[in-house]
């Protein structure tokens, strides 16, 4: 792997066009910040699963601003090379562009993040030129927006059938004119990932899209089998969960059988 002293648009866009795969992950705090970014990591998106996979939730919905702007700017102090991308949460820039450029810029600067991301297609574009001229980069993010999940009916793939699937397509190109530097591709089908992977200048970032992305990103506690969820396109590189779960039985037994602590862990 080249070493790369910071991680910025012009270094995802050059490992586009070199053909080099982008690692995306999620983080929510400084210590997992570290960690990733020692790994290799180019991207930690501050994402609003944090309400999920952190919070409890059954959504994204009901994570607010200063929510994602606190666990950002423990991320950034983690990070010294990736990227740090914060998500936009609910109502934080669909109802007026005022809105949208000033919870941005609350973001970018409270929350040290790099670059914001939001999801939508063409009706975001003057969201996203508006942010953009205020200095702020833009990631998109179609497919399945989880921030829309109650009008999609759940947690269904988009882009099976060719009206859909063209609208991705469109939605993608107009991201693009309108200066996003990358795009996230959610639970769409493969080849229509690897079409509109190839369409694009930009790089693009899949999540259960397939293997054709200019990248791939998951949900840090689910790829390490910290939250127990699966799906078809997680992949499990531990199980954390079933670790921990031994650890914590082990000390609740040396606690009640008195053999932790010992004279040796006293001062």
């Amino acid at each position: 792997m080249t070493s790369i002293k910071q991680v910025s648009i012009q270094t995802l866009q050059d490992m586009k066009s070199a053909g080099d795969r982008i690692a995306m992950l999620t983080a929510y705090d400084f210590f997992m910040a570290q960690t990733l970014d020692e790994g290799g990591v180019e991207i930690l998106l501050v994402g609003d699963t944090v309400g999920m996979a952190v919070g409890g939730h059954s959504t994204t919905i009901p994570v607010r601003l200063d929510q994602i702007v606190y666990h950002a700017e423990m991320v950034a102090r983690g990070a010294s090379r990736a990227m740090v991308v914060g998500d936009l949460p609910f109502l934080t820039y669909q109802v007026t562009t005022e809105d949208a450029v000033q919870n941005a810029g609350k973001l970018m600067q409270a929350g040290k993040v790099h670059a914001v991301k939001l999801e939508g297609g063409r009706s975001m574009v003057p969201i996203v030129k508006s942010i953009l001229r205020a200095g702020i980069p833009v990631m998109g993010h179609l497919g399945l927006t989880p921030q829309s999940v109650y009008r999609f009916g759940g947690w269904k793939v988009q882009g099976r059938d060719a009206v859909s699937a063209q609208q991705v397509r469109d939605a993608a190109l107009a991201l693009q004119d309108a200066g996003c530097f990358a795009i996230v591709l959610e639970a769409i089908p493969a080849d229509l990932a690897r079409d509109v992977s190839q369409s694009l200048d930009i790089p693009t970032i899949g999540i259960g899209a397939g293997p054709h992305c200019d990248g791939q990103v998951l949900v840090t506690p689910d790829m390490l089998g910290v939250t127990g969820f699966t799906a078809r396109y997680i992949k499990h590189y531990a199980q954390l969960r079933t670790v921990i779960h031994d650890a914590v039985r082990q000390y609740v037994a040396d606690v009640k059988s008195g053999s932790y602590p010992t004279e040796q862990h006293a001062y």
